[in-house]
């Protein structure tokens, strides 16, 4: 009795085995890498890590510049057009050569901090992002006057 156990316990860890063993051996199919944050899109993309900036509470005159992040999160080049501010205390920059897909890029913005008090202030991005012409990026923050307690 033993003995037919044995030989139908083997037989069943055999034909496991070779199940298995067909299994591992077909080819997996390739993986392609997409951030979960950043599906790929037909033509350029544009997505950004933060599209606002919250400059928190500074000193009067304080260094005003900022960085946005974006990814071209599509399969053509990026090609971003213009980049304005909503006045004059805000000044964007921007790369004027084409992102390839995949790469990143800064757009720069410098709030002019000699101004005192509260501000929310916008940055609108125009490229050839497909869905998105333009895109409104946001800054704000205080900017303490001279007479502000400090520390």
């Amino acid at each position: 009795m033993k003995k037919i156990f044995l030989v139908a316990v083997l037989a069943v860890f055999s034909v496991t085995a070779q199940a298995q063993a067909k299994k591992t051996t077909k080819a997996a199919p390739a993986k392609k890498e997409v951030k979960a944050d950043a599906p790929k899109v037909e033509g350029a993309g544009m997505v950004f890590e933060s599209e606002t900036i919250d400059y928190g509470t500074i000193p009067h005159n304080a260094d005003g510049k900022r960085e946005f992040v974006l990814t071209n999160n599509g399969n053509k080049p990026l090609i971003i057009t213009n980049a304005t501010g909503s006045c004059g205390c805000t000044v964007p920059t921007y790369p004027k050569e084409p992102i390839a897909p995949g790469a990143k890029a800064v757009i720069g913005v410098k709030y002019a901090t000699d101004r005192v008090g509260a501000f929310t202030k916008t940055v609108t991005i125009t490229s050839n992002a497909e869905g998105q012409a333009s895109k409104v990026l946001t800054i704000k923050g205080t900017v303490l006057g001279d007479d502000a307690p400090k520390g």
